[in-house]
């Protein structure tokens, strides 16, 4: 088992930033994929952006230029923000995989997850 569990949370205005960290433990040498996902309030989870273990990463449409995905030797994932909108309010989940292996924004192919950080973007 992987246990995730995220940080980094906040209210920040429109236009600033936010970085969050996922610290990992437990069984991530079986990890090949990480990733973050978002839910607004009355939403769906969606896929924010992914990494594998290899370093290839993908990213949703609307956060592609403002968002930056990493991950460290450990498997400590991070996000960094940039460029924040009210679009982007919600709880970002952080998520690891033993059973994916290209990086990936479906939900259903993640087998850890953390609790959430939650991020509030005014405007």
């Amino acid at each position: 088992q992987v246990q995730l569990v995220e940080s980094g949370g906040g209210s920040v205005q429109a236009g600033g930033s936010l970085r969050l960290s996922c610290a990992a433990s437990g069984y991530t040498y079986r990890t090949y994929c990480m990733g973050w996902f978002r839910q607004a309030p009355g939403k769906e989870r969606e896929g924010v952006a992914s990494i594998t273990r290899a370093g290839t990463d993908k990213y949703a449409d609307s956060v592609k230029g403002r968002f930056t995905i990493s991950k460290d030797n450990n498997y400590n994932l991070s996000l960094q923000m940039d460029d924040l909108t009210p679009e982007d309010t919600g709880v970002y989940y952080c998520a690891a995989t033993t059973n994916w292996y290209i990086a990936s924004l479906g939900a259903s192919h993640y087998t850890a997850w953390g609790r959430g950080t939650l991020v509030t973007v005014s405007s």
